[in-house]
């Protein structure tokens, strides 16, 4: 079966759309829709990468400036790191392609 990422993706939801795509033995991948929202802090006990499909993002990192991301940019999150979105474009929504390691 053959599913696409962009389908069913809303303009507005009141919360972030999560979609798990595929879940394996240390690896779950996830498509993450967000509208507008923000996310409190928080710590994982697994690395995360993430790709920003579409729309854009602030994200903060304990200690360190705000990145800013758009379409295209990606990075590692490392297990018990202090992270949080702080905000997702509100006039398109923001597509990220979540990949959890470990944990």
């Amino acid at each position: 079966m053959v599913d696409n990422i962009f389908d069913d993706i809303p303009d507005e939801a009141p919360e972030e759309i999560v979609t798990a795509l595929l879940s394996r033995p240390g690896v779950r991948i996830e498509r993450i829709v967000s509208t507008g929202q923000s996310s409190d802090w928080m710590t994982q006990a697994w690395d995360e990468w993430v790709l920003l499909v579409t729309g854009s993002a602030g994200l903060l990192i304990a200690d360190e400036p705000e990145l800013i991301l758009s379409a295209g940019d990606c990075l590692l999150i490392a297990a018990n790191t202090r992270h949080r979105v702080a905000w997702t474009d509100p006039d398109q929504p923001t597509v990220w392609l979540a990949v959890h390691l470990g944990g």
